[in-house]
């Protein structure tokens, strides 16, 4: 591990201690998920804090998530919804969506969170002829290939002042530069061209270094 690894765990782990530790729903859902075999690429305590807090300022009441995992992130936006929200998120792999419901049911939260399984890309679909939408924020954090159509599904199942979160968008710096054998970056720089052009999305992005390594996060607000 380099030092500039080190000292960014470092302030990490600072940060979370103070501003957003760990409780028992949360630590048995990381600890769960990596017993039972899942990637650990879940997103830090601090970044999960701060999905908690744009759904709170949004005022959300109805949150989709494109990438379950284990339930990590989800229980992170699901707390910050009313009582009466509701939370729909899409996960491809059975077995992750089993751990991420039983995580999901420990904290609490399985009255207002559905985990749907499948491809996403099958799934949207199917919450658009439900008429599922409007959601009111939409957190990306599945496949990076297929980014640019996530976003273009989100956008369908939004309203204006939607929020839509898409997370690993630096990809170590990889992003600046294309990268034609890399399908995640290709993807990734796909989605930007697409978001860069389109008029009814207003958008940023910004690097993060921590405990997750070098990344970045992008968040974009539908326009009216």
């Amino acid at each position: 591990m380099s030092n500039d690894q080190d000292q960014w765990t470092a302030v990490d782990h600072y940060f979370t201690e103070l501003l957003a530790p760990a409780d028992e729903a949360l630590a048995a859902a990381l600890a769960d998920s990596t017993a039972a075999g899942l990637p650990e690429i879940a997103v830090a305590p601090n970044q999960g804090k701060l999905l908690n807090l744009l759904v709170r300022v949004q005022g959300a009441r109805k949150v989709l998530e494109i990438g379950t995992l284990g339930g990590y992130s989800t229980i992170w936006l699901a707390r910050g919804l009313p009582a009466d929200g509701r939370l729909i998120s899409l996960e491809y792999s059975p077995v992750h969506a089993d751990v991420a419901r039983a995580n999901l049911a420990r904290a609490g939260l399985d009255e207002i969170v559905e985990v749907r399984t499948g491809a996403a890309l099958d799934t949207l679909p199917v919450l658009a002829e439900e008429g599922a939408g409007p959601f009111d924020l939409v957190f990306v954090d599945a496949d990076k290939a297929n980014n640019p159509h996530y976003v273009g599904w989100a956008l369908k199942l939004s309203r204006p002042g939607s929020l839509i979160v898409v997370d690993n968008v630096a990809r170590g710096g990889k992003v600046a530069t294309a990268h034609p054998d890399d399908p995640a970056i290709t993807g990734i720089r796909a989605m930007f061209d697409l978001i860069a052009r389109e008029p009814r999305l207003d958008a940023t992005a910004f690097q993060t270094v921590g405990t997750k390594g070098h990344d970045g996060l992008l968040i974009a607000r539908v326009t009216d």
